[in-house]
């Protein structure tokens, strides 16, 4: 029997993450509404989907309340590099905490299970390693960084007391440093800023000593994790891990990414920005156990196809 094709929310959808699920959804059969207000989602990476008939692009920032009919919610929105979310806090929070109260107002009157892409940025700089889920997080409430940290964790609370008080389906998914194909070339992340730096011929930026870590996960295998979430029994709330547990320093990544351009350019240092985390690496046994879900494509795999894209974007 033919599975029934569901309509399917996804806010954010013309963002990174956003635009491979989308994709990914449709090629499953399913209707998608794609809601972005293009902060700092592209239509570039939703144009190979605008010819399909069963997916919707809807222009609508989720600060303000949305009125659709669909059967299940992805909340993708919000800008989710320091450079974009650091542009304008106020309204970095408001997305974070307006808009999953919209979007759990919505769930509440469709009675439809809603996911919230949450963050890595839940435990700030973290004192645990690797971090997992019970960990509470060490969280400057007050800095730069804060309006992103404390928005996400606010929208946690959200979620969760939508759970407990209405009876409300949600999950929740920490996601930590993803990268692919579609990621914005000015986002300032890692592996986006040194492949489009390498491929310019343009000096390298390192800001501390390269020493701090940080874990990628390639863009397919986070995609993957959100939908067996969204498809796993109503018991499991999460918060869930994903990530790639597998380590890089910045420096080794800088490195690498040189290497595989075939690039003439220079590692430079500058000084680390206030609050950045030190070493971050997900605990994923949570998601193993109860997902069967860990990433498949490794670190160098990733890059190759990511420095493809940018090569085609950048030409």
């Amino acid at each position: 029997m033919k599975q029934e094709r569901k309509r399917i929310l996804v806010t954010g959808g013309a963002g990174f993450i956003g635009s491979h699920l989308c994709s990914r959804l449709l090629k499953e059969g399913n209707e998608v509404i794609c809601v972005d207000n293009f902060f700092t989602g592209s239509k570039r990476n939703i144009v190979p989907l605008l010819s399909n008939p069963y997916f919707e692009m809807l222009r609508h920032d989720i600060c303000f309340p949305l009125y659709v009919e669909v059967d299940e919610i992805y909340n993708l929105a919000c800008p989710a590099s320091p450079v974009h979310y650091q542009h304008d806090p106020i309204q970095t929070t408001k997305i974070s905490v307006h808009g999953a109260i919209n979007l759990l107002g919505l769930a509440k009157r469709l009675q439809a299970p809603i996911l919230q892409a949450s963050t890595s940025e839940i435990y700030g700089d973290p004192q645990v390693h690797p971090q997992r889920e019970d960990y509470w997080g060490h969280v400057n409430p007050i800095g730069p960084r804060s309006c992103y940290d404390e928005g996400k964790r606010c929208a946690e609370t959200l979620f969760f007391d939508y759970h407990r008080q209405l009876n409300l389906k949600i999950k929740v998914v920490r996601i930590f440093n993803t990268f692919g194909p579609n990621m914005h070339p000015n986002d300032g992340r890692v592996v986006s800023n040194f492949i489009v730096q390498a491929l310019q011929g343009d000096d390298l930026t390192i800001y501390g000593d390269g020493t701090q870590t940080r874990s990628f996960c390639y863009v397919d295998d986070m995609v993957e994790g959100l939908i067996r979430m969204m498809n796993s029994e109503d018991s499991l709330t999460g918060p869930v891990n994903l990530g790639n547990p597998h380590e890089n320093s910045i420096l080794e990544i800088a490195e690498k990414i040189i290497q595989l351009t075939g690039s003439s350019s220079k590692i430079v240092q500058k000084p680390l920005p206030q609050d950045d985390p030190l070493r971050r690496r997900p605990d994923i046994t949570f998601a193993m156990k109860e997902l069967d879900w860990q990433p498949k494509v490794n670190f160098e795999e990733g890059l190759k196809r990511t420095i493809k894209y940018f090569k085609e974007l950048l030409r």
